[in-house]
């Protein structure tokens, strides 16, 4: 699927800021005009552009909300939040960039300015986790225990872009829902400086405690979503931590380990760390998503060569673990994704929990990683399997 740019990853990513149009996280004439602008396959003409729709968006919604227009302002501010996002999207391959936190802290402001304006409650919550906090958002329509769907994202989304991603679909179905950050993601890394780590159990295990002191939460119907890379994450935290009534891998991932990118070098020249981080720099050079993969893995494992980053993810894998998971597993496949191919049936054919295959095809216009540009058909489809599993579950709250 072809959008604007020639450029798969430009095109993807812009796919991806488009698809929450539906949730009111963009205009489509806004994402159009922002990428006729941009030079293809150029990052700092991304962030340029991106950045300048963002600040003529946000101030919009400033005059909005001077003149009392609340739901103008608020609509204003979440189309803010995601073109922020958006435009800080390739800037990590340097961490130093002053732009990445200004960027990111302006998606994460505009964002906490539009929550104040919602129909429903939006706590900001700060989880503990190992002598620090994860930070949060609890959506909630009322004080009544509901069932709960956690959701968390993968390799690159932030805790505010969930709020398209699923949080908001939750809510509309009956569900309160929690997102949140762990290592390696929003927060955690651009602030505390915090990697990735692969044993996910430990991260999901206190955002399961945290949940059960809440009274708005049915502990017995608590749920896990994890997006993109968070399909390997959230089944391995399924896989050690039972409380969970259901998961949903949102793709499936079996593996997550960055050295099978020493398959494209030279087998020799591969086993050589300084030859494989040459070869790997000049593979970057011309292959764009080459380029943000790595870059991004980097900033995100806090590797120093691509070298460090394939070890670092070595143990990102499922095989020996995925047979200890115990709830019922969706597993979701994109027909034509560009980053885990295949990587869902693998998974599948791992699993020896009640299991369901749900994939998704370019007949239905949800091909794509993660099914963006059909969000609507993959909420109606995951929550009708999670309806169904949740029905067969007798309500524990007092």
């Amino acid at each position: 699927m072809k959008l604007i740019f020639q450029d798969s990853t430009f095109s993807f990513e812009l796919l991806r800021t488009m698809s929450y149009a539906a949730f009111g996280g963009a205009d489509v004439g806004e994402c159009l005009a922002t990428a006729y602008r941009i030079k293809e396959g150029d990052f700092e003409s991304w962030h340029t552009e991106w950045y300048t729709t963002a600040n003529r968006i946000q101030a919009l919604a400033a005059e909005s909300m001077k003149l009392g227009e609340r739901v103008s302002a608020r609509e204003g501010l979440l189309r803010a939040s995601n073109y922020y996002r958006t435009a800080e999207f390739f800037l990590h391959g340097n961490p130093d960039d002053p732009r990445l936190l200004d960027t990111w802290g302006k998606s994460r402001k505009a964002f906490r300015e539009a929550t104040a304006l919602m129909d429903f409650s939006v706590e900001q919550v700060e989880i503990p986790y190992e002598g620090i906090t994860l930070p949060g958002y609890f959506y909630h329509l009322n004080q009544e225990p509901k069932p709960v769907l956690i959701i968390h994202g993968g390799y690159d989304s932030t805790g505010e872009e969930l709020y398209f991603g699923g949080a908001l679909a939750a809510l509309q179905r009956g569900y309160n829902c929690l997102t949140f950050e762990g290592p390696g993601q929003g927060a955690v890394i651009r602030e505390q400086a915090i990697p990735f780590r692969h044993d996910w159990e430990h991260v999901l295990s206190p955002v399961i405690d945290y949940l059960q002191s809440r009274p708005e939460v049915d502990p017995a119907k608590i749920a896990l979503m994890g997006i993109s890379m968070g399909g390997y994450l959230a089944p391995r935290a399924a896989a050690f931590e039972h409380r969970l009534a259901a998961c949903i891998a949102n793709d499936g991932l079996l593996d997550f380990q960055v050295g099978a990118l020493k398959g494209l070098v030279d087998k020799e020249q591969a086993e050589h760390p300084d030859s494989l981080n040459r070869l790997i720099e000049d593979l970057m050079k011309k292959n764009t998503n080459m380029r943000w993969a790595i870059e991004n893995g980097l900033f995100t494992f806090k590797a120093s060569t691509f070298s460090e980053l394939a070890d670092k993810t070595e143990p990102f894998t499922l095989e020996g673990v995925a047979q200890n998971i115990q709830c019922p597993m969706l597993v979701c496949e994109a027909e034509n994704d560009h980053f885990f191919q295949g990587q869902p049936q693998k998974l599948y054919e791992a699993l020896t929990c009640e299991k369901t295959y749900m994939r998704f095809t370019a007949e239905e216009g949800g091909e794509e990683h993660c099914h963006f540009g059909a969000l609507q058909l993959f909420n109606q489809r995951v929550f009708t399997w999670l309806d169904e599993v949740m029905s067969r579950i007798e309500c524990t709250a007092v």
